[in-house]
Parts: structure tokens; C-alpha cells; sequence
């Protein structure tokens, strides 16, 4: 799974880094700085068919960048045909009810604020690659988004599907 971390925070790309390597969890995670750099990276996978930029799975989006930023890059990645239906999950140390309003208002699909302690950090990371290894994702670029996202969280049973 590829996991594309928008943070302008080195330290905080750091702290992000080491806890997915000691939560355990499989992800390829890609890194840019700020949300010019997030649309100039997919706008680049947009463009290529031959996956040396791979189009990510996840967006994980700080709001609070110089230059543009996450909310900005927000509503133009939902606006975008070819990107909109890629999960955002505002990463923020904000906990303003107005950026938490504009956030899902602009399309993101989870809001989270940053992990107060190193600790927290590895589970939530932990917590986030098991819920999207649950989630039912389109298995290639021409098998369309469903109408909505079905996450299995059953432990992994089929039961369920249809």
C-alpha cells in the first residue's frame, strides 16, 4: 500500500517514518512538503502510465503548510476527475471546529490529530494499516471506486460480501 504524507515538519516526517518501521505495518510511504508538492506529485502520477510514480492509496495531509496549503490542496485533489475518489486522512495538530468543518467539507474522509506522544503515533500508524488492509479497494485502474468504500473490520471473515 503506498501512503502519500503531505508534511512541511521534517521532524514530524521523521517521527512518521520510524513509527511505521516499528509498527510492523507494509507501507511504502512517499514523502513532499508542502501542497504545491502534493499536486505536482500526482499530477505527475497522474500523467504517467508507467508507475514510477505510483498513484497513492492514501493521502495523509497536514492542513498547516506555508505556501499552499492542505486544505487548499484538498479541494483541488476532490475536484479533480481522476483523483477524487483517493482516501484523505487530515493529519493535523489542530483541533479547531472550524478546520475540522471545512476539512470534511472539502472532501477529506477522516480528520485526526497528530499523536501527542512517539508511542501514539505507532498505533496509530498500526491502526491505520490494519483498517486499510480491511477496506475493500478497486483492484486496478479500469475497475471503477464502488459507490462507497466497505471496510471489513470482522476480523477478515467473508461473511459479508456480495
Amino acid at each position: 500500500m503506498i501512503v502519500l504524507y503531505a508534511e512541511d515538519n521534517p521532524g514530524d516526517q521523521l517521527l512518521a517514518q520510524e513509527a511505521l518501521r516499528e509498527s510492523g505495518v507494509k507501507i511504502d510511504l512517499r514523502l513532499v512538503n508542502d501542497g504545491r508538492e502534493l499536486i505536482l506529485y500526482l499530477s505527475q502520477c497522474e500523467r504517467r502510465s508507467d508507475e514510477s510514480i505510483p498513484r497513492p492509496h492514501i493521502i495523509l495531509l497536514d492542513l498547516n503548510m506555508p505556501g499552499k496549503g492542505g486544505l487548499e490542496a484538498l479541494v483541488e485533489i476532490k475536484s479533480n476527475p481522476f483523483l477524487w475518489d483517493i482516501p484523505i486522512i487530515v493529519l493535523t495538530s489542530s483541533n479547531a471546529e472550524t478546520d475540522i468543518a471545512r476539512a470534511y467539507e472539502a472532501g477529506a474522509t477522516a480528520y485526526v490529530r497528530k499523536p501527542t506522544s512517539y508511542s501514539r503515533l505507532v498505533r496509530m500508524m498500526r491502526a491505520l494499516g490494519k483498517f486499510w488492509d480491511k477496506a475493500k479497494m478497486p483492484q486496478s485502474a479500469d475497475d471503477p471506486w464502488p459507490d462507497y468504500a466497505v471496510a471489513r473490520m470482522n476480523g477478515g471473515a467473508d461473511d459479508h460480501e456480495s
